[in-house]
């Protein structure tokens, strides 16, 4: 079993399709929809947690493809410009996946892009704008 957090990207002819629905009907695989944008002007993009068997995930991704979805890993989407942050630690109380902690003892900000969900309120807050998501 393996589990994945990817951003999809979908042109807006696929607006009205069951993009999702496809993933736990023809692939077995559970999805949690993390974020969501959709606009049958721009199209799609979500960001998703997708856990399955790994060939299955591998075919599902290889269809998205085929129809013209792009996918790609959420933590390449996920900017932490070490060298900007003040280490005033604002982002740590507001993380709600834990992905942004503070060492208990240096009081050091530390950023774990597995644990992210992009929802952005770090982004939001940062006063030195150390932090982006990027889609």
């Amino acid at each position: 079993m393996i589990s994945h957090r990817i951003v999809i990207k979908y042109p807006p002819r696929l607006v009205d399709k069951p993009v999702l629905c496809r993933l736990a009907r023809d692939f077995g695989l559970d999805f949690n929809i993390l974020r969501a944008q959709v606009s049958p002007e721009t199209g799609g993009l979500m960001v998703l947690e997708i856990s399955g068997e790994p060939r299955n995930y591998r075919e599902a991704m290889q269809r998205f493809e085929d129809e013209g979805i792009t996918t790609q890993m959420l933590s390449r989407d996920i900017v932490w410009d070490e060298s900007r942050c003040t280490q005033c630690g604002v982002c740590v109380t507001l993380c709600p996946s834990g992905a942004l902690t503070a060492d208990p003892v240096t009081r050091l900000v530390s950023y774990d892009a597995e644990r992210c969900a992009a929802c952005e309120y770090c982004v939001n807050i940062c006063p030195v704008q150390a932090l982006q998501v990027l889609f």
